[in-house]
């Protein structure tokens, strides 16, 4: 059985936060995004090149997953076994500023 994607302290942070943000408006839209984000976890813990590469916003091996029903991305580096997501941003953001310092 393949792990999912390991998450590093900066990513659990960037859930947390946007858990909490989401969760102002509404705690099951809160929950629902923590399913989302174990689900891109899953996946690209079974299918690392899943994500599409960015250079613009970051090297390889850093991929970029679309988090499903919401506007944020999963950054993850592919090389790692597993997976390691690096960060969980959201998509309005300015991505090359959030992601610089990768």
């Amino acid at each position: 059985m393949t792990k999912p994607a390991a998450f590093t302290p900066r990513a659990r942070s960037d859930l947390g936060e946007a858990a909490t943000w989401i969760a102002r408006d509404s705690r099951s839209a809160a929950s629902a995004f923590r399913e989302a984000i174990d689900a891109v976890a899953k996946l690209v813990g079974e299918h690392p090149r899943v994500g599409v590469l960015r250079s613009d916003l970051a090297p390889a091996p850093y991929r970029f997953c679309v988090v499903r029903g919401f506007p944020y991305l999963v950054v993850y580096d592919a090389s790692q076994e597993p997976p390691v997501v690096a960060r969980i941003v959201h998509g309005a953001r300015n991505l090359a500023e959030v992601l610089k310092r990768l």
